[in-house]
């Protein structure tokens, strides 16, 4: 079969085949390429989107971007269930096996050892999120246009039904404006709420922290999410990874869900098992 080669993963030779069914980038089942004691699983991909320039295109794309990352996440996904991969980076692209093989000759000692370290184990993610204090109205300006014209409105609407209204009673009066000192006194206290709010978060998601990672063999804090690239609701206060022996994960869980409900406001969530991303030593 003609075209490149993309790589998803190198791994230990395993013995469980994956499922017939599977299917990678472009809709093409992923094969096995061996070279000494190492495995390639690789896929066949048309040069017309993976050539250098196309590909540099595309990954501008976030629809085909969204598409390939995805069907690179299954193959990854199958191989973490049968073995311990070592995971390539989303659109790792040679010319032929040749050139795999080339890369798997000159990499062979680092990836033995990553292979080594991460064998037997999983990478689980854990994100805590601290939801956004319910804010009062803030309070308006003694002297804000809004104040103002709410007041002058007010009076205007009252003079109005007494007109068309003569046995109306009177309309009682606009409630009193802050004063300016009563305006800032408040304007602290909602903000105090806020910063006591975000360092109770922070508190809570160090001991967490220090808590999972005496059940892990190795930890990865990551830059906190970006909310409008997760549409996750709340302030991602920790972006965390931790490797887990298999044998252990179940404990691991276990612990995790047992912090849930520690602190109102807070919501713990966690994602895997997947391969070790965060600990293979791979750029992102």
């Amino acid at each position: 079969m003609s075209g490149l080669r993309y790589v998803y993963a190198v791994c230990r030779p395993f013995g469980t085949p994956l499922s017939a069914q599977l299917t990678g980038v472009a809709g093409v089942p992923p094969k096995q390429l061996t070279h000494h004691g190492l495995v390639a699983v690789v896929g066949h991909v048309p040069e017309e989107d993976f050539a250098e320039r196309p590909l540099r295109a595309h990954l501008e794309d976030l629809d085909w971007l969204s598409a390939t990352a995805r069907a690179h996440q299954n193959v990854i996904d199958a191989l973490t269930v049968v073995t311990s991969p070592l995971p390539l980076r989303l659109a790792t692209v040679f010319l032929d096996d040749s050139g795999v093989r080339t890369m798997m000759e000159q990499r062979e000692d680092a990836f033995l050892r990553t292979l080594d370290r991460l064998d037997g184990r999983v990478e689980w993610g854990v994100k805590v999120y601290a939801e956004s204090p319910e804010s009062p109205e803030s309070p308006e300006s003694p002297d804000s246009p809004e104040s103002s014209e709410s007041s002058a409105n007010t009076a205007s609407a009252a003079g109005a039904e007494s007109s068309e209204n003569p046995d109306s009673r009177a309309a009682p009066s606009p409630a009193k404006p802050l004063s300016g000192r009563d305006y800032l006194r408040q304007r602290r206290g909602q903000h105090r709420a806020h910063e006591e709010k975000w360092e109770q978060a922070e508190e809570f998601s160090r001991r967490l922290h220090e808590t999972l990672s005496g059940c892990a063999e190795e930890t990865r804090i990551h830059a906190p999410q970006n909310a409008a690239l997760s549409h996750a609701s709340g302030r991602n206060v920790l972006n965390a990874a931790y490797l887990v022996p298999r044998s252990e994960s179940e404990a691991f869980v276990e612990l995790v869900d047992r912090t849930k409900d520690d602190s109102p406001g807070l919501r713990v969530e966690l994602t895997g098992p997947w391969a070790a991303y965060s600990f293979s030593g791979e750029e992102s």
